[in-house]
C-alpha cells in the first residue's frame, strides 16, 4: 500500500480530524513523507482542514 492510501485510510478509520504528527504517529510513516503527501492529496481535493493544522477526508471520498 502507498504512502497515500495508508493516510486517507487512516483518516477516514479514525473519523476525526488529524494532525500530521497524528498521522505519522499512527501510521509509523515518516512525518516530512506525510506532509508531502498530505500537500498532494489536498491539491487533489482530497482532504479538507476543518481548523487549522487538521484534516479529513472531503465530503466526496
Amino acid at each position: 500500500m502507498d504512502a497515500k492510501q495508508a493516510i486517507l485510510d487512516i483518516l477516514k478509520k479514525e473519523g476525526q480530524p488529524m494532525s500530521a504528527g497524528q498521522i505519522a504517529e499512527t501510521s509509523g510513516i515518516d512525518r516530512k513523507l506525510v506532509d508531502k503527501v498530505m500537500k498532494t492529496l489536498k491539491d487533489e481535493n482530497l482532504i479538507v482542514s476543518p481548523k487549522r493544522c487538521y484534516w479529513e477526508p472531503a465530503e466526496n471520498q
